[in-house]
């Protein structure tokens, strides 16, 4: 039984000696190829700096892909019907992306915050209605520390189908803070207390210039808006210490910061 098979097969090669070869050579050669893409395409996502997941991941998907080409090509090459084997594989590929299509989307926008980079490790973002520091940004997910230090993780699909808050990016950023005073206070003496806490900042940025403007007269107070400018990463520090300064000096110098109240009449009818 063994010899009857031999025979077969090496009638069979002996009668498509040619296409065999060619065959083998179609091969040996395309995987060859397929393996130089693939370590080529590694290297030239290295030098953009781009994820390392994402290289591995892309030159995988590359290889295999050339491989299944190379494949079909030698099975064609041997005369074999090479449109059922398209067929399966156009109707298995379908299945899968409907299958997977969650994991599709999340593994694109991973793709996209890695190219282009809308936020980094070490950001502090609002995504996804969730806010934190950009901890790891991998293929189908991005990992937040919140600022009380809870593990948040966002799929990469809430992240750039949505507005992305980058609160880092930029290398100043305006402070913006309100404070009143009751309006029996002297309106030009809080303004130059104001104006000469921030001169003797010097943290605050003299470009952009700073601002402080009375913005509204409200139901109980005067209230003034400062908006000096400083350095990203000295915000809140600036913001906090501010704050502190106005209060201790407006107490010192008289100036009153009112509180809502009511005021209430009774009336004795008799």
């Amino acid at each position: 039984m063994f010899e009857k098979y031999l025979d077969i097969v090496l009638g069979w090669l002996s009668a498509n000696a040619g296409s065999f070869v060619v065959a083998l050579l179609i091969l040996l050669i395309g995987i060859w190829l397929a393996r130089r893409i693939s370590k080529l395409v590694v290297r030239l996502m290295e030098k953009q700096k781009m994820d390392t997941t994402l290289s591995g991941f892309l030159s995988n998907i590359i290889y295999y892909t050339l491989v299944i080409l190379v494949l079909i090509a030698v099975a064609g090459q041997l005369g074999i019907n090479t449109m059922s084997f398209v067929t399966i594989l156009g109707a298995a590929g379908l299945a899968i992306g409907l299958a997977l299509k969650d994991s599709l989307a999340n593994f694109a926008s991973g793709v996209m915050i890695i190219v282009f980079k809308p936020i980094k490790v070490g950001d502090l973002v609002e995504v996804g209605s969730q806010t934190g520091i950009v901890d790891r940004i991998s293929i189908f997910n991005t990992s937040l520390n919140s600022l009380d230090n809870k593990l948040i993780i966002v799929p990469n699909s809430a992240v750039t189908g949505g507005t992305i808050t980058n609160f880092t990016s930029n290398k100043t950023r305006r402070v913006d803070m309100m404070f009143g005073i009751g309006y029996g206070d002297d309106l030009k003496k809080a303004k130059a207390i104001l104006d000469r806490l921030i001169e003797e900042d010097s943290r605050i940025l003299k470009e952009p210039a700073p601002t402080v403007a009375v913005s509204e007269l409200g139901e109980s107070s005067v209230n003034f808006v400062v908006r000096p400018w400083v350095q990203t990463g000295e915000y809140w520090d600036v913001y906090f210490d501010f704050t502190e300064k106005v209060k201790l000096t407006f107490d010192a110098e008289g100036i009153t910061i009112p509180f809502p109240q009511h005021d209430v009449h009774l009336y004795n009818k008799k």
